[in-house]
């Protein structure tokens, strides 16, 4: 028998010529792209993210629906805004549990908080940006898979048997009469097709949701906050809506105060740049602020005055929260996100308890300080977080730490660097000895709500150390500043620094009634310790002489 490259009686056997290989590449790779388009779509549309919204727990869903939808639960109407971007590319927030007292006091808070949105939409973009990501990489990985499975079983059959099923399917189709295994492999296709592309049922709904404008749901709120601009909210119409008018009126009233209060202390900034002391060549300024506790209207408000003397660095001494909880990291977002174009330089608050506030502060690119000394715009700073946890809540501490354990240790440390220009701590007692030492030129802190200082001390080297303690940048009374408005006055500190050593400082006020007070620059090398007051010598008391 000949074999089957010899020729044979009734000539040469026909040559096959094999398919080309760039066309089984490009087969295999558009393949392997379908599936990867399909696979990511459906992970990207089906997909749920767990973040925190706010002040809330919430469910992040991307949608194409061209709108940010808010779903509040059953008792608010959900609100919605249209958003440019490509694809009509949207988002569904489900908003969940949260740690407010009261319904009202959720909703002023969620008002307060949306007055000042861009740390959020950043935290929403990022979450959405994530999640894309994540699908294209799975659907890449499988349409990668396939197209490897593809190859593998190219390879596996081989030139020979891929000839031979070549030639039977040839030689069926010249006969006409396709195999019985031909037709079941046609119908199991065509069955596979239908079941891929089956429609999932629609979900049960009590009642479709009708979107109104929210000037034509509350008209008389609409006209009672013109200045608010409203348009291109949309809410959903019903029972929900009709029942909770007074909460969103109190909400948007909320709202609308925030948004007027700060955005025209913002607006008055630019009127007091006559009064504050601008930097010299070669010299650096750092803006002070503490003790927010949770007050976001006025990180907008700080940033207009660091860009008035172009500040280069941010000091924060605590005290960001009101109770450290999760639920608090709005204020940290609100933070960052304003003061992004510079360095942080921060610690935690007695009241940013447990350790969930320093690691945010840590992912959001901040300075953290803990007991070793860093170097920072030039400026070599040291200091600690605040051990206790006097919050709302559960204690915590770092470790067994005390207050006067940091206190000693901050001067220890700083005496044998030799080099440390700057303490930042909370609480003004933790600083007390490492000023005392003369080894450091200045002492920050906050804690007290109220402005201490300047004051200097001398130590018996000669070297003079300045305190200062900042009043909270919220004009918080208590453990608590977020609120429509300033509920007392409220602080921020302008810092000058040459060389890496502060030569001065400038506390700038923000009053309830909406203006702004500058206090006279300070000049450190011009202030001068306290003279101790002489104790006065006791006059001894004569003893009485005995009557005989």
């Amino acid at each position: 028998m000949p074999s089957p490259n010899e020729s044979t009686a009734s000539g040469p056997t026909p040559v096959r010529r094999r398919p080309r290989r760039w066309l089984l590449a490009a087969v295999v790779a558009l393949v392997g792209l379908a599936v990867a388009c399909v696979v990511g779509m459906t992970l990207f549309t089906h997909a749920h993210r767990t973040v925190l919204v706010g002040a809330h727990s919430g469910t992040v869903t991307p949608t194409f629906d061209g709108h940010a939808t808010l779903d509040f639960g059953s008792v608010l109407p959900k609100v919605r805004m249209a958003v440019d971007q490509p694809f009509d590319l949207g988002v569904s927030i489900d908003l969940g549990d949260t740690e407010a007292d009261s319904l009202n006091e959720l909703v002023a808070r969620d008002a307060v908080i949306a007055s000042q949105p861009e740390a959020e939409i950043a935290q929403i973009s990022s979450v959405v940006r994530d999640i894309a990501i994540t699908s294209a990489l799975r659907g890449l990985g499988a349409g990668l898979v396939v197209a490897i499975l593809l190859v593998a079983v190219w390879m596996l059959v081989g030139q020979r048997r891929r000839s031979e099923v070549a030639e039977r399917v040839r030689s069926a189709v010249r006969r006409k009469r396709p195999q019985r295994a031909v037709i079941a492999l046609g119908l199991a296709s065509v069955l596979a097709l239908v079941l891929l592309t089956w429609p999932e049922p629609p979900e049960e709904t009590v009642a479709d949701v009708r979107w109104r404008p929210i000037g034509q749901v509350y008209p008389e709120i609409a006209d009672e906050v013109a200045d608010v601009d409203l348009a291109g909210i949309e809410v959903s119409s019903g029972s929900a809506t009709d029942a909770s008018r007074s909460i969103v009126e109190s909400a948007i009233t909320t709202y609308d105060t925030s948004v007027k209060f700060y955005g025209a202390l913002a607006d008055r900034v630019p009127e007091i740049a006559d009064q504050l002391r601008q930097p010299e060549d070669g010299e650096v300024v750092a803006v002070l602020v503490s003790d927010r506790h949770d007050n976001v209207g006025m990180d907008p408000v700080v940033k207009a005055v660091s860009d008035e003397v172009g500040a280069s660095l941010l000091i924060d001494a605590g005290d960001d929260t009101s109770t450290g909880g999760s639920w608090e990291g709005f204020s940290i977002r609100s933070l960052a996100d304003q003061f992004r174009d510079m360095p942080v330089v921060a610690v935690a608050g007695n009241h940013d308890e447990g350790p969930y506030i320093a690691d945010q502060m840590e992912d959001e690119g901040f300075t953290v300080l803990d007991g070793e000394p860093v170097d920072v715009e030039g400026i070599r700073f040291i200091g600690f977080s605040d051990p206790r946890s006097s919050g709302l809540t559960a204690g915590w501490s770092q470790g067994n730490t005390s207050i006067k354990q940091q206190g000693e240790e901050l001067t220890t440390t700083s005496c044998e660097d030799g080099d440390v220009s700057t303490v930042v701590v909370h609480s003004p007692t933790t600083g007390d000895e490492v000023a005392a030492s003369g080894c450091v030129d200045l002492v920050l802190s906050g804690h007290l709500h109220v402005q201490r200082g300047p004051t200097v001390q001398v130590a018996e080297d000669g070297r003079r150390t300045v305190s200062f303690t900042n009043a909270s940048t919220g004009g918080a009374a208590f453990a608590f500043a977020l609120g429509s408005k300033l509920r007392r006055q409220a602080q921020a500190t302008l810092i000058t620094y040459a060389d890496g050593t502060p030569v001065g400082l400038q506390p700038v006020n923000f009053n309830p009634d909406g203006t702004i007070g500058v206090e006279p620059y300070v000049d450190l090398a011009t202030l001068t310790a306290p003279t101790p007051t002489p104790t006065p010598t006791p006059t001894p008391t004569p003893t009485p002489t005995p009557t005989p």
